[in-house]
């Protein structure tokens, strides 16, 4: 039997989060964590409804799963976001030592890698998954502001 929970699998369903983001004219971005195939956490960008910079899709999750697992660190767990972490999320993703992370999009002028921002050693990092489509969202975002 083949196994469906591939990384796709729940990048589709961040993409859903980043879509109700999208609906709410917040910037499209979602995340949810997931442990042994089970998601954990289910969220997107809430920095305009809850007028807070901080409210990026990843902290939302990271608070979420966190209080799920009822502890800090997210050993074990896998964050899927439909964009690259900026370095305020890379910095949380860091100290919750999170296991994995699948990223969708790049953020070529935000994102950690561009900043020089370090993610855990010991956490996994895979990119480029649904990267079409996650970007697309964005791209469409921008030009319905513009």
């Amino acid at each position: 039997m083949e196994n469906i929970f591939t990384d796709e699998y729940f990048m589709k369903k961040a993409l859903q989060e980043a879509e109700m983001a999208f609906e709410k004219d917040e910037i499209p971005v979602g995340a949810i964590i997931v442990v042994n195939n089970t998601v954990i956490a289910r969220t997107h960008n809430l920095t305009e409804l809850l007028n807070d910079v901080t409210a990026h899709a990843e902290m939302q999750a990271i608070t979420s799963a966190a209080n799920f697992l009822g502890g800090k660190y997210l050993k074990g767990c896998t964050l899927y976001v439909t964009l690259e972490p900026c370095q305020m999320c890379a910095g949380a993703l860091y100290w919750s030592q999170i296991s994995k992370i699948v990223i969708g999009a790049s953020d070529e002028k935000r994102g950690y890698k561009t900043l020089g921002t370090q993610i855990h050693p010991k956490t996994e990092v895979i990119t480029g998954v649904l990267e079409k489509e996650c970007a697309e969202l964005m791209t469409s975002f921008f030009q319905k502001k513009r």
